[in-house]
């Protein structure tokens, strides 16, 4: 869900912003909440701890001993009610025995990184009823492992553990003595032995002992991994019979049950009476005959929870055969997911003198056929009124959408020929999809299409996402008003291809490719990069068919079939993003997102829906949607002089077949808890547009030129607020026009050039309007469900 704002004029905003810095900045003291004999910890130092173990170290002072974040306190003091909310963040209130808790945490951790031998003291200063913990080190010399040895009776699992070593372990010769890296060894070997088939194996079984007597700060160390109690070696399993057991949506398992013996391997058991076995056959990594293998019992359990069928798919569990075999029997139990859904949603959008509402509704069957296929139905109706005091009609439809669609999800690739990677790394999908959709603007344009496609998606790895679309099939339809197409010909407005971009019928078929890198790293603080790549090629074939059997051709000299032209072009469009953390939850993301689509063969232009177009919560934030560029042009070379125009085609939108947007954003946390959800703070700047090839009549200014790029990018800077709610994030983002191109050489620069005029109406918005039959806005609230990227 998306909604978008711009509020009305001067004193409105102007006192939402005062009211917002007098509550920020109130002069509030940060230790009114406190008693007199009470002293809040407000700064914590340490001294003589390596650099690179001085901020790991600040983690184990205790929590109720770290430093308030400001506002945290602040609103924990103005809407927590002494703590009987849970807002903010409760004062941190010295405690002499937390710091001294505190001061042996952080010895035992200094001690673990190599300096066995250090000491950490304590000390507090108060002024004012602040105080300054310090904690001072002496850390002594640090340790290095001189010899490292093993202890493995086990011969096999021995020779497994030397296999292995080299690029796991992190304890050799030479290196700091560090207790983390003998932890991580012991886990790294648990997880080799519980993949090679030792099911019995636990970590207790790895231990390791060190002898430090030495004069010359160096450690010994010995690995020991011992055998089960009373015997030689530890024992290998491999995996029997699978029992497969579904209960009802309830979690019941009485009743009558679907019972199949599947083969030699799989019994299945519904008591759902809902799937076929083949649902989870297909995504159990664990074979008859092979290994236990703890990562394919993991990946098992993952890929059926991603099938989106099934509420609770816990590990598998396994029994002993009473027998000197070492086999297991596995024991599948889930409970499915109810078999149908149906959410509704809904929106509401007001921009300067608009208003209008979104509804939709998404009916969900979770398992069609037994074989969890999805099949999803949605309905959208929205509607945008225009009550503006410069309209003419007020309180009119200014336009309204319908859609209607269906897509048929199933959970592999259905195809001819072999796949290699079914759920390796990802549950595969094939897609049926058929979208139509309705869309009426008032004076102007009805548009219809109609879209039916077949995609598959799969993973080459955890990391690598491939989307292929070999079958798309678009018609489209536009019948424009009478009055607006006599309008927009004339000679003063030279609109014909626009009217011939949204008035003509046209349909193509075509395929699509879409690689996506590093996507499973979007919701983490890790520093990556994310690209997303497409492909969208169409009319070939068509252009094949109608040159073989030599169709007609129009009368614009283009070749039809079945009575309509066919469009033929060639799009791309690129999104690549670098993160980078600094640390917590704070972050710097960088996009640059560019696109080109070419007409080329049966078309000298791109279809309506195939264009490029900018404005928006996503990426130009200052623009209202689809309502900057192209280049240079300027809106109010086809205003006209009449109002009945003006408000008949103030709201074209703006189209190119060239896009450049790039943003930039920091995001910070500001409150750890605001009525329930993380208060997250950003601040962005957003720089581009969009271009046509080549000069056009209709768009003087707008063509894309290597020499005149920079006057004609956009740029808005802006700040924004997240409340990151774990499951969801609710955005609102407040963006300023800084550069609008479409203005000339300094004028370009409004925010600095008209700064007077950002929160009442001079010279500069009233001529605006005068000539444009529009009001200028400086800036755009928008509001959005989730990061704009």
């Amino acid at each position: 869900m998306i909604l978008k704002a711009y509020t009305k004029p001067a004193g409105y905003r102007f006192t939402i912003l005062s009211i917002l810095l007098l509550i920020i900045w109130s002069g509030c003291s940060l230790t009114r909440g406190i008693k007199k004999d009470q002293a809040l910890v407000r700064k914590i130092t340490i001294k003589g701890i390596d650099d690179q173990f001085s901020e790991a170290a600040l983690n184990y002072v205790d929590k109720d001993q770290q430093p308030n974040n400001k506002l945290n306190l602040q609103f924990y003091y103005w809407f927590g009610n002494n703590g009987k909310r849970n807002i903010g963040e409760a004062p941190a209130i010295l405690d002499s025995n937390l710091v001294d808790y505190s001061r042996g945490q952080m010895e035992k951790f200094i001690q673990s990184k190599g300096y066995l031998t250090a000491k950490i003291t304590d000390s507090v200063v108060i002024k004012k009823r602040r105080a300054e913990l310090i904690f001072t080190a002496v850390e002594g010399p640090m340790f290095h492992i001189r010899k490292f040895e093993d202890s493995i009776p086990d011969k096999k699992l021995k020779d497994i553990y030397l296999a292995n070593r080299n690029k796991m372990s992190h304890i050799q010769p030479g290196g700091r003595y560090d207790t983390d890296s003998l932890a991580h060894d012991r886990d790294e070997i648990y997880l080799l032995m519980k993949r090679n088939g030792y099911f019995d194996f636990y970590r207790q079984y790895v231990n390791f002992t060190f002898d430090s007597t030495f004069n010359s700060s160096v450690v010994d160390v010995k690995m020991t991994i011992d055998n089960p109690p009373g015997k030689t070696e530890h024992p290998v399993y491999t995996i029997n019979n699978t029992l497969i057991s579904i209960s009802a949506s309830n979690g019941r398992t009485i009743g009558k049950e679907d019972t199949l013996k599947v083969d030699s391997q799989y019994r299945f058991v519904d008591f759902s009476h809902r799937f076929v076995p083949r649902v989870v056959t297909d995504y159990n990594f664990q074979k008859k005959g092979k290994l236990y293998n703890i990562d394919m019992q993991t990946l098992t359990t993952t890929r059926l929870s991603e099938l989106n069928v099934f509420r609770n798919v816990p590990n598998p569990t396994y029994e002993k055969l009473p027998d000197s075999t070492h086999r297991l029997n596995t024991k599948i139990d889930i409970i499915p997911l109810k078999h149908y859904s149906d959410r509704v949603e809904g929106e509401f959008l007001f921009a300067n003198g608009r208003y209008g509402y979104n509804v939709g509704n998404t009916f969900t069957n979770r398992n069609l056929f037994k074989q969890a296929a999805i099949l999803e139905l949605k309905v959208n109706w929205s509607i945008l009124f225009d009550n503006g005091s410069n309209t003419t009609n007020t309180n009119g439809i200014q336009n309204q959408e319908f859609r209607v669609g269906a897509n048929l999800i199933f959970p592999r690739i259905l195809s001819p020929f072999d796949f290699p990677l079914q759920g390796k790394f990802g549950v595969p999908h094939t897609t049926f999809s058929t979208n139509y959709s309705l869309f009426y603007q008032k004076g102007l344009v009805t548009r219809q299409s109609f879209v039916n496609s077949l995609s598959y998606d799969f993973w080459e790895t955890t990391r690598k996402q491939h989307t292929i679309t070999p079958i798309n099939i678009e018609f489209s339809k536009g019948t424009i008003d009478p009055a607006a197409r006599d309008t927009l010909i004339k000679p003063e407005y030279n609109r014909y291809s626009y009217v011939y971009l949204i008035g003509r019928t046209v349909f193509t078929t075509g395929s699509q490719y879409t690689y996506q890198y590093n996507a499973i790293e979007l919701n983490t603080y890790d520093n990556f990069t994310y690209f997303r790549g497409s492909l969208d090629i169409g009319g070939n074939f068509l252009s094949l068919l109608s040159n073989s059997f030599n169709t007609k051709r129009d009368t614009l000299g283009q070749r039809t079939l079945f009575g309509y032209t066919f469009s033929q072009y060639t799009k791309t469009d690129l999104d690549l993003r670098i993160y980078r953390s600094f640390g917590g939850e704070r972050q710097f993301v960088f996009r640059i997102n560019p696109g080109i689509g070419v007409p080329y063969g049966n078309s000298s232009s791109l279809i309506f829906e195939k264009n490029f177009y900018t404005g928006g919560a996503n990426d130009m934030r200052a623009w209202l949607p689809r309502t900057l560029g192209p280049g240079q042009f300027n809106r109010a070379t086809f205003y006209g002089t009449d109002s009945i125009s003006r408000n008949r085609f103030k709201y074209l939108d703006q189209f190119g077949e060239i896009k450049i947007v790039a943003n930039a954003e920091y995001r910070y946390k500001l409150v750890d808890n605001f009525f329930g959800a993380k208060l997250k703070g950003a601040v962005f700047m957003d720089a581009g547009n969009i271009w046509r090839l080549g000069k056009k009549a209709e768009n003087p200014g707008g063509e894309f030129r290597l020499s005149n790029l920079y006057q004609s990018t956009a740029i808005g800077i802006g700040t924004g607020l997240r409340f990151d709610l774990s499951f969801f994030v609710f955005r609102l983002d407040y963006a300023f026009k800084l550069k609008d191109p479409q203005f000339s050489g300094a004028d370009q620069w409004v925010l600095f050039k008209h700064s007077n005029e950002l929160f009442r109406t001079g010279d500069f918005k009233t001529n605006y309007l005068k000539t444009t039959g529009d009001n200028y806005n400086f800036a755009q609230l928008n509001f959005g469900i989730g990061l704009p990227f």
